[in-house]
């Protein structure tokens, strides 16, 4: 049975919590968020908080731009409403709880700018269409120290190995318990590839519920760290010439019980999880201008570093931009799914899944037919070679991005015009700030903002 706003309040306030924060993703994938005193939850459930509508073209600096013509000025406030039933007392911070948030007008209609808004229109699209969706994501992060500047790595690797993560023991345990006790599921966690870098995957979700607990994810991760002394950083790039962290998006669709892309026979989904696999292929370089928007993002996506510079799908190939991750006896069928490689924390994590599900049910829906896989890393190949398989290089500027994004209208469409219009105001306004610096102070300025 769901509690009312004054039960929860009751129940928190007798927990210790005197503050409930409630957060949502800019369009930088910056978590932003207001902070109410738990005897104000009643209230704040009715009439929400005043937020400034500017937070919707504050770009990944916190500077504001008024390029887009719908928000040209600082007048204007919309009212965050937390989701109540999302309410999470937060372990690693006893004194506070958290929650998601969803931007209305001061009537209490939809405001076109939410970002929450647009990724529930895709998932009524979806269900109106018979189908479901399921998500969860992996996150890579960098853990360690800075101290005037300089990265101090918490643990040394070697990757993937239990001796790494004996470097940060108590942090590992600590996040562990925080997790579960935040009632985030994850799969695993291990020492990762890259500088000092971690990784876990959620349990996959609802649409929705993945997007919250990404939110939640790095909240935890964030308190957990500040217990040791240390700081995580979920940035697409640490260090210029590093690997980088991806935040890798797993999807799968689903008819009356039936996972669609249980495999087909060895060679990938057939029917309409083909047709799924096949509309995010041909959307991927749109998709990627929102899942992997930033001026790191575009640098994190080179040939060769497992982070899927160019547009193609394979079967369990961790260099193919779309890995399909077929079901085995062991697992089941159901297990089957599809991994988004060029996504990271840069990404609002609604409007990346938005995104993902416009261009997947549109392949279902007009029966888009998936060609075959690849298996080799065609990095490695020459432009004949990629040109015969139909393989192109994912955009590498952010005026290819641009181009890309607004030359797909099911992605564009699942942005909608006004939400659209303050992403690619964003957008501009990061790379004009970026034009003429060099990639390590680019690097260097995004590296705390997640």
């Amino acid at each position: 049975m769901r509690r009312t706003p004054a039960a929860l309040a009751q129940e928190l306030a007798e927990a210790g919590v005197v503050g409930l924060t409630i957060a949502w993703a800019d369009n930088n994938g910056i978590p932003r968020s207001r902070t109410v005193p738990v005897d104000r939850i009643e209230e704040v459930a009715q009439r929400g908080v005043g937020i400034t509508t500017l937070f919707a073209v504050f770009d990944s600096h916190d500077a504001i731009t008024f390029a887009h013509e719908g928000l040209p000025n600082a007048s204007g406030d919309v009212r965050l409403l937390p989701v109540l039933e999302r309410a999470t007392a937060l372990a690693g911070q006893p004194g506070f709880a958290w929650a998601p948030g969803r931007q209305l007008t001061h009537d209490g209609s939809p405001w076109p700018y939410d970002q929450r808004g647009a990724l529930e229109a895709q998932i009524k699209r979806a269900a109106d269409a018979g189908l479901e969706i399921k998500a969860g994501y992996e996150l890579e992060f960098f853990i360690g120290k800075d101290g005037d500047g300089e990265l101090t790595p918490a643990h040394d690797g070697p990757a993937y190995s239990p001796h790494a993560l004996l470097a940060v023991d108590a942090f590992a345990a600590k996040l562990l318990e925080d997790l579960a006790a935040n009632d985030l599921k994850i799969g695993q966690l291990h020492a990762e590839y890259g500088l000092s870098q971690l990784e876990f995957s959620l349990e996959p979700s609802n649409p929705i519920k993945a997007a919250d607990e990404q939110l939640l994810a790095r909240q935890t991760i964030h308190a957990a760290a500040a217990e040791y002394g240390l700081k995580a950083s979920f940035a697409p790039l640490v260090s210029a010439e590093g690997v980088g962290n991806g935040w890798h998006l797993h999807t799968s669709v689903w008819r009356d019980g039936e996972n669609l892309l249980a495999d087909g026979g060895g060679s990938g989904p057939s029917g309409d999880g083909a047709a799924y696999l096949a509309g995010l292929l041909r959307d991927l370089p749109a998709i990627t201008a929102v899942t992997a928007p930033s001026v790191p993002s575009l640098h994190r996506l080179r040939p060769g570093y497992f982070s899927s510079a160019y547009s193609f799908w394979g079967i369990e190939n961790r260099e193919a931009a779309l890995r399909y991750v077929p079901g085995s006896e062991l697992l089941g069928a159901n297990h089957a799914n599809v991994e988004l490689k060029p996504s990271d924390a840069s990404s609002n994590p609604y409007l990346a899944l938005a995104a993902v599900i416009a261009a997947g049910i549109a392949g279902i829906q007009e029966g888009l037919e998936l060609g075959e896989p690849i298996q080799d890393d065609p990095g490695g190949w020459s432009d004949e070679q990629r040109a015969a398989r139909g393989v192109a290089r994912l955009p590498a500027t952010p005026q290819e991005q641009e181009g890309a994004l607004l030359a797909s209208q099911r992605v564009t469409g699942a942005l909608g015009e006004e939400l659209l219009g303050a992403f690619l105001a964003v957008r501009r306004s990061d790379a004009a700030w970026a034009a003429d610096k060099p990639l390590e102070e680019v690097v260097a300025a995004h590296l705390w903002r997640y």
